[in-house]
């Protein structure tokens, strides 16, 4: 198994991905392998910081970055030689079996499809994020980003995504799957959810609990929540700021802590044909260590081989 890390991606790259990924080394067994991309001199120094042998991380030079603010095809594009780039071009090639990177999200969007592409069924991937719930455990949300505007196919299929990843990932059996609306009577909502729910409930492809509002978000009406990436942005960007409030405040709360996003790594690319990981631009060390924690999961539990199988 071989992790790939792009290690200059963030706003604290490099210093905060290598640091990163010498605490996630820690947690690895010696047949899964860490693969560090991105500048190479400028990695060195943190490792000699660290009294860490950095020959014990395989590493491939780059002398590009992609910049959080480029046009993401452009640079993809102009840019080979980026981190991102080269680590898209391994992921392809397979001399990686995932990839991570807390940089520019459309570029790893754009540089997902384009090499090792969608899944062959799969009419849009999704990024997905986990979300805590109030009496324990997880669930998992899609999309929150990658779609804004979506058709009722596609949102049938991101509830497919979702079961597979609450599954694998979390390990949730047959998990509650709602579709997030105005109400939960079958006749709310506008064109989109109007025409989506009655697709999601006779498709028999997962276990559909019917429409769930945003009250449901943390509760255990539904394991996965379905949504487009409007929608769904919008709804994360505001459960990310209750942690940050609590802390503003001088409140501490265990419920409220879960909503660090340093605990789950990053936001996994659903429905590509590899195990793809968008970390958050301001990621630490801890977002690292977790970033290559879950693309081990992700490995290990065949999820993308589970997904390909779901969508023939």
């Amino acid at each position: 198994m071989k992790i790939g890390l792009d290690i200059m991606g963030g706003d604290f790259a490099p210093k905060a991905t290598v640091l990163g990924a010498i605490d996630a080394y820690k947690s690895l067994d010696p047949s899964q392998k860490l693969v560090l991309i991105g500048d190479k001199e400028a990695a060195l120094p943190i490792f000699e910081e660290q009294n860490f042998n950095p020959d014990l991380i395989e590493f491939v030079h780059t002398t590009e970055v992609i910049g959080m603010g480029e046009h993401p095809t452009k640079a993809i594009t102009q840019k080979p030689n980026s981190s991102i780039s080269v680590g898209f071009r391994m992921l392809k090639e397979k001399t990686i079996d995932s990839f991570g990177s807390a940089g520019n999200t459309g570029a790893m969007l754009v540089g997902a499809m384009f090499s090792v592409k969608t899944i062959p069924g799969v009419i849009r991937p999704a990024i997905s994020s986990i979300v805590p719930k109030l009496k324990g455990g997880y669930g998992i949300m899609l999309d929150v980003g990658a779609n804004a505007d979506c058709k009722p196919d596609t949102l049938l299929q991101f509830g497919v995504l979702g079961k597979l990843f609450a599954e694998n990932i979390i390990g949730i059996p047959n998990p509650k799957v709602g579709l997030i609306n105005i109400g939960e009577e079958e006749e709310k909502g506008n064109l989109l959810m109007l025409a989506t729910h009655p697709l999601m409930r006779d498709a028999g492809m997962f276990n559909f609990v019917g429409n769930v509002e945003g009250r449901d978000l943390f509760n255990d009406t539904a394991d996965v929540i379905v949504c487009d990436g409007f929608t769904g942005n919008v709804m994360l960007k505001l459960a990310e700021t209750f942690y940050v409030l609590t802390l503003k405040k001088g409140f501490k709360d265990e419920f409220f802590a879960r909503f660090n996003y340093e605990q789950y790594g990053g936001s996994p690319i659903l429905g590509v044909n590899a195990p793809v990981i968008i970390g958050h631009g301001i990621s630490t060390p801890e977002a690292i260590k977790n970033m290559v924690l879950l693309s081990r999961s992700m490995i290990q539990t065949k999820l993308v081989e589970k997904i390909t199988s779901a969508f023939k």
